[in-house]
């Protein structure tokens, strides 16, 4: 073998091994509900330099969407692995049972994901991990029915997040209330007062970075349009972005490196 050859496999295996030894570290934990009494999993994602036991991350807390679970956006969307090393945070994929709409349930006692989310699964991250561990630390962000969860959350608990955003959320309830059990959480008369649309009209500026995003093919595209145009009527400051694609992964892991960005800048706001 030449001396240039081997100088160029040296090259390519020192490559390779810096691409596989310095990446993210995925976790999977599982969190006690004590409002709910049961335990669920839930994916952490941790920045390769957590290693460093001296430094502290922001937490986003990322949220799935109806019929899915707490593995599916580190299994559809691998390279959030690469984005937490990119923006050095941590990524939290807790499970809101498939139909959940994370709220906490009038009509179903054992459906408390509202409080699990908000307050249990944060409380757990931040005393089990070195977390940032302050409110302006601290994003959410969903897709789908996990849009909607994150927005709702976030609005619910502006004490716990600083900043917020939909990917196809929907967020309006009322259109959608005989589809997707929503009715198996909520009774039909409240339902207005769960919708992301609502709370936002009482949202005061600058308590929550959001950001909006949605294809124009989606079948939710109507209510993150509701949504942006009661902002827009507010004077909120906020991100809006429609854009051509469905209710999709690929959709979604397009969307989801802006909102971590954004996200980030927020973080240092």
């Amino acid at each position: 073998m030449s001396v240039l050859r081997k100088v160029s496999f040296l090259i390519i295996f020192i490559l390779f091994v810096s691409f596989y030894s310095f990446a993210a570290i995925v976790d999977t934990v599982s969190i006690q509900s004590n409002v709910m009494q049961v335990a669920k999993k839930c994916v952490v994602i941790k920045p390769y330099s957590y290693q460093n036991k001296n430094n502290r991350y922001p937490v986003v807390y990322l949220l799935h969407g109806y019929s899915g679970n707490y593995a599916n956006w580190i299994s559809k969307v691998p390279e959030l692995k690469n984005y937490a090393d990119e923006f050095q945070l941590m990524i939290v994929c807790p499970d809101g049972n498939f139909n959940s709409w994370y709220v906490d349930s009038k009509l179903d006692n054992n459906s408390k994901y509202e409080t699990y989310i908000s307050t249990e699964v944060v409380h757990f991250i931040d005393s089990a991990y070195n977390t940032l561990p302050l409110k302006k630390y601290r994003a959410i962000a969903g897709l789908s029915m996990g849009g909607h969860g994150a927005l709702y959350l976030a609005l619910k608990h502006p004490d716990n997040f600083v900043a917020a955003g939909s990917m196809s959320g929907v967020l309006d309830l009322q259109p959608f209330k005989n589809k997707y059990e929503i009715l198996k959480y909520m009774d039909s008369s409240e339902i207005e007062n769960y919708s992301v649309v609502t709370l936002l009209k009482d949202l005061k500026a600058g308590t929550l970075a959001l950001v909006i995003d949605c294809g124009v093919d989606d079948p939710f595209i109507e209510t993150a349009r509701e949504a942006h145009h009661i902002l827009l009527n507010k004077k909120i400051a906020h991100d809006f972005i429609e854009r051509d694609g469905g209710h999709n992964w690929k959709y979604w892991s397009n969307a989801i490196s802006y909102q971590l960005m954004f996200f980030t800048k927020s973080f240092r706001d």
